[in-house]
């Protein structure tokens, strides 16, 4: 099979209706549909518009997923193979790094080589390297980020319900009478089901949400009742729920009766842990009376849903956590019916695909069980696999512990980032320095693990890529390609097939294009299954590649025969265990494994925020999202400011006994006292000092294998600075000595924050600023710390500096930097240097300050909304009429009630109706009165 066939098949596969080309979003789990419309080849003519008709999404809009078409150019793209820092042809890369392969496991064993994937894979990609690891390599040391972020999940699932299966589904949440929503803050991390819930209490008043979670997120500002309870704590308080539900009989009997087992001696010992609210009020740190409340409206609400995520996943007893939530929906028999089921939310938009067909260490594909001798004759026999793995691998922090050690000597990564992602992330950049061999798969040219690969292969990206995910409510989506694979670009499942052809399996992999594996893929999930696995879509088995290239969202199981999958499990009260019930399983339960003493007094929460996205590969380059929170962050309480000697906008040092992190100190009301928040996404390509995960111990669930991230004991200190500078250029500068720095790229303009200790170097910045093409207009004080340098000609200015004195002088008259991005950007005109020194001031001569971006999706910053609070818009949807602000995503909306209350005006609801869709630019028809 030759390459040029390939890539033909491929571009003829992705050309199905040019007009109009409709694909799902590369982010969170939600798993919207998207439309690139007309000329979605055409640089200039490509539109993105939300898939009405996915039943995800009906047509709404994140502001992550609005902004993906500025993420797609060739900037910073791993373009060409390279081996050992040199550019290389496909077929040396692939010879190279098939030899390295084969010469490990000839002299060290299967087990000495591992591959660690990702969700951000497409199912087709994930099931053939999991088919090469562990049927034809044969061992399991195949993992997946997923084991980050959603394992625990699968190991309750597992535990209780017999399978990894998600019961319910979104329309549930739309239907319920009480959502419960622990460990997420929905409204950032999954904003459209958050958009679907809030159009949906609009429409029914009475629909309760009760948001558990140890910050006042902007998720729980929109709660009937928050409780903001210790970290960690959430094993207490939902076993102290299923003690109530026992003491109170808000069972139901009868379901218990004939679908479950273990009933008895899970609830007896819960009474004994739990006897009563005021107990586990005690223990979560919450009032008895809102403790009390939750357990009364818990038992009261038949349709109910709890939705629980990473604040739930990413503990060290993260599995009791997520089975006691199981156990109060079994114990009430709310699973798997029209608003009431537990529902797991994941985080990456191929999370669930990946479980499918393996993607796990101990796991194989189709939902089979890697330690079932029966699951492993039945894979290998369907495969013709030689030798297959016979125990379960290595999980993702054993795996970079393994390769630490030396036992594994060859790791081929694939479209993520460990030495940002994974806890003691100074360890992971350890061990992959000591590797004899690392091979990255990726898309972008430069990350953290990508700076220590000894092999790089350029992967195709999202718009280039074609094939399926699978979302958190079980819904199978394509995604598309509309752009042409540029430069040597291969797609994932291409570059697998071509290693495994090169190691001998050729016949095994000799896939002509993504349609091949999903079939065989269908197939294998119907294959000896009787019913008794849960995930089966052999109904799909049977596909034409143009029926795959016109597959609509379908969600499984969807058996043969069938014409449409279940979008609920279990509402007949069968489970897949081997009597078919449902297990209350007692897990030992325990509180949260924290270690802070006085030397380490702070407890230290990690999480993604709006804008942004996992390491910053694709969002980074999206100068739109990249203004919401311009640098890394930590956001404390007020009192802890105050305690620790902290001032807001400061530059602080985390410190773990792990390492030290650098970011700006935030002021948050909303945090818990003694509690620091801080973004995992920033990293060494962005920030000097602010890879959170380095203060992370690798502290796991010790079932399911998943880290915990929530919950570190830390220090806070002030770090004071001589000198502040802002620097913006039209090409990346070397920096001079400083403690601190922050990049960003937009619109083509580079731009850096930076402070420093000692003298600012001037002289280093103007040296890279000499050039014949420009001039220099400079600023300066006698303090050495005060300056301003402006490079620039006739035509356009190139870059300018700004210094300022730092925080221990205490001066705060720094430039406006949202001014100053805008005159960059419009300084191309003749005879420009009177505006260049006028540019040199750093700010507009009349002060016009614009503020802080608060609608990212319509740009609209601080003064704008102020600007129409002043004019009689009192309320959210007066503003939205006014501005545009929180008309789309409505992420921005307790922003805006904050800004209206600080104003002294009532709020109103949220802009959304029951069946609305993104609200159109005149969504009021009606001024709104106050």
């Amino acid at each position: 099979m030759s390459e040029s066939t390939l890539i033909t098949l491929n571009e003829s596969d992705v050309s199905v209706n040019p007009a109009e080309v409709k694909t799902t979003c590369a982010y969170c789990g939600v798993g919207c549909g998207f439309v690139v419309s007309e000329g979605a080849k055409k640089e200039d003519a490509r539109e993105l518009q939300a898939d009405k008709d996915h039943p995800a999404n009906k047509g709404r809009f994140c502001v992550k997923g609005s902004s993906q078409l500025d993420t797609i150019g060739l900037d910073n793209r791993l373009l060409y193979p390279r081996v050992d820092g040199r550019q290389v042809s496909w077929d040396e890369a692939l010879d190279e790094t098939a030899r390295r392969l084969r010469d490990t496991i000839a002299e060290h064993g299967p087990d000495s080589v591992a591959f660690y994937v990702s969700g951000q894979l497409l199912t087709e990609d994930y099931y053939v390297a999991n088919k090469l690891m562990k049927g034809f390599i044969g061992s399991a040391n195949i993992d997946t980020n997923s084991r980050l972020c959603m394992s625990t999940a699968v190991a309750a699932h597992k535990r209780v319900l017999g399978s990894d299966s998600v019961p319910g589904c979104y329309e549930d949440l739309e239907s319920a009478d009480l959502i419960v929503i622990t460990g997420s803050n929905m409204a950032w991390t999954h904003p459209v089901v958050y958009q679907r819930i809030m159009a949906a209490k609009a429409a029914r008043p009475h629909m309760k949400l009760v948001v558990i979670d140890p910050r006042k997120t902007v998720t729980a500002e929109s709660a009937d009742l928050h409780l903001q309870l210790k970290p960690g704590t959430d094993a207490f308080l939902f076993d102290g729920l299923f003690a109530h539900l026992v003491r109170t009989a808000a069972l139901d009997i009868e379901f218990i009766e004939q679908c479950t087992k273990g009933f008895n001696d899970v609830a007896g010992n819960s009474l004994k842990r739990s006897p009563s609210g005021r107990v586990v009020a005690e223990r979560c740190g919450l009032p008895e009376k809102q403790v009390s409340e939750f357990f009364h409206l818990f038992a009261a609400t038949e349709k109910t849903v709890t939705v629980f995520s990473q604040g739930i996943n990413q503990s060290a007893n993260g599995v009791e956590k997520a089975s006691a939530i199981l156990h109060c929906h079994l114990a009430t028999g709310r699973i798997g019916k029209p608003g009431a089921s537990p529902f797991s939310i994941t985080g990456q938009p191929n999370a669930m695909g990946g479980r499918e067909v393996g993607g796990l260490a101990n796991q194989l594909a189709a939902h089979m069980d890697l330690e079932n001798a029966q699951h492993r004759d039945i894979v290998q026999g369907f495969w013709g696999s030689v030798h297959i793995a016979q125990r379960p691998g290595l999980k993702a922090v054993d795996l970079f512990e393994a390769i630490h050690n030396g036992k594994v000597k060859f790791v081929w990564i694939m479209a993520t980032n460990p030495v940002v992602s994974l806890p003691d992330a100074g360890r992971v950049s350890e061990a992959l320095k000591k590797c004899e061999c690392v091979v990255v798969s990726d898309c972008v040219a430069d990350t953290d693990t990508l700076r220590l690969a000894h092999i790089k292969l350029p992967a195709a990206g999202w718009g280039e890529k074609d094939g399926t995910v699978t979302n958190s409510e079980r819904c199978i989506s394509r995604q598309r390609a509309f752009l042409p694979l540029p430069a040597d670009v291969k797609p994932d499942w291409w570059i697998i097939c071509r290693i495994a052809e090169r190691l001998g399996f050729g016949k095994q992999f000799a896939y002509q294009m993504p349609a091949d594996i999903f079939i065989e893929h269908a197939k294998l999930s119907a294959f000896k299954n009787d019913g008794s696995r849960d995930f089966d879509i052999g109904g799909l088995a049977s596909l034409s590649h143009q029926d795959y290239n016109e597959l609509g969202p379908t969600y499984w199981p969807i058996r043969a025969g069938q014409s449409t999958g279940s979008t609920r499990l279990f509402a007949d009260g069968k489970f897949f265990t081997d009597d078919g019930r449902a297990r209350f399983v007692e897990t030992g339960l325990q509180g949260p494994v924290i270690e802070n003493t006085l030397q380490f007094p702070l407890i230290l929460n990690t999480g993604r925020i709006r804008d942004q996205w996992h390491t910053m590969t694709r969002t980074g380059r999206s100068a739109k999202l990249q203004q919401h929170r311009t640098e890394v962050f930590a956001e404390f309480h007020p009192e802890d400011l105050k305690k620790y000697g902290i001032q807001n906008d400061q530059l602080v040092s985390l410190i773990s006994p792990l390492g030290r992190c650098v970011m700006r100190a935030s002021v948050n009301a909303g945090q818990s006292p003694g509690a620091v928040f801080a973004p995992i996404h920033w990293n060494d390509c962005f920030t000097s000092a602010g890879r959170i995960d380095s203060l992370i111990p690798a502290v796991c669930d010790p079932v399911s294998g998943q880290p915990a991230f929530k919950q570190t004991a830390v220090k806070a200190e002030a770090l004071l600075s001589e000198w502040q500078a802002l620097l913006i250029s039209r090409e990346r500068l070397s920096l001079p000595a400083n403690h601190y720095w922050n990049y960003r790229l937009l619109d083509g303009l580079h731009v850096y924050n930076i402070e420093g200790k000692e003298h600012f170097d001037l002289a280093h910045i103007k040296r890279q600023l000499t050039d014949e093409n420009y001039k220099i207009a400079e600023l300066t004080d006698s303090d050495s710390n005060s300056a301003r340098v402006i490079a620039y000609n006739k035509k356009t200015v190139f870059a300018g500096l700004f210094v300022w004195p730092g925080s221990e002088s205490g001066n705060t008259h720094k430039p406006d930097e949202n001014w100053l991005l805008s005159e960059f950007r419009t300084q191309s005109a003749e005879n420009k240097f009177i505006p260049v020194r006028m540019l040199a001031l750093g700010r507009a001569v009349h002060g016009n300050v614009e503020g802080a971006l608060i609608c990212t999706c319509h740009q609209v910053r601080e003064a704008a909304i102020q600007s129409a609070i002043s004019n009689g818009c009192c309320s959210v949807e007066t503003i939205g009429q006014c501005t545009r602000a929180g008309t789309q995503c409505g992420s921005c909306v307790p922003e805006l009630r904050k800004l209206i209350q600080t104003a002294g005006l009532a709020t109103q609801q949220l802009p959304f109706s029951a069946d609305s869709q993104v609200a159109p630019d005149n969504f009021m028809q009606e001024e709104s009165v106050c």
